[in-house]
């Protein structure tokens, strides 16, 4: 009676071990999805980044340089080396050259 107990048992085990594989295996394809759909969001913000990066370089591109006048020239020379030239945070460093509203609504607007 025993032997055909502890069957039933290995067998029960059998099953279960049998049903977390399928189960591991379903949530390893869930993973694999997810690990693409993300490598595929990252390719696209890097490209969306590069083309607003170019865009701006368009934009602020030499003739509007030389437009401006003498003192956003400065301004402009004094924001690339990192600084801030708005009137909130005029002089502090831009951490990271991060880009500032403000300063740029300084140097460029109207």
């Amino acid at each position: 009676m025993e032997k055909t107990k502890l069957y039933d048992e290995l067998v029960d085990v059998e099953k279960n071990l049998q049903t977390m594989l399928s189960q591991v295996s379903e949530m390893k394809d869930v993973v694999d999805d997810v690990l693409e759909k993300n490598l595929n969001l990252e390719l696209e913000n890097q490209h969306l980044r590069d083309r607003l990066e170019k865009l701006e370089r368009e934009f602020f591109s030499d003739e509007s340089k030389q437009e401006l006048s003498k003192s956003r020239l400065n301004l402009e020379k004094l924001y690339e080396q990192g600084f801030h030239v708005c009137k909130d945070f005029y002089g502090s460093r831009r951490e990271n050259h991060e880009e500032c509203v403000f300063c740029s609504h300084m140097i460029y607007g109207k």
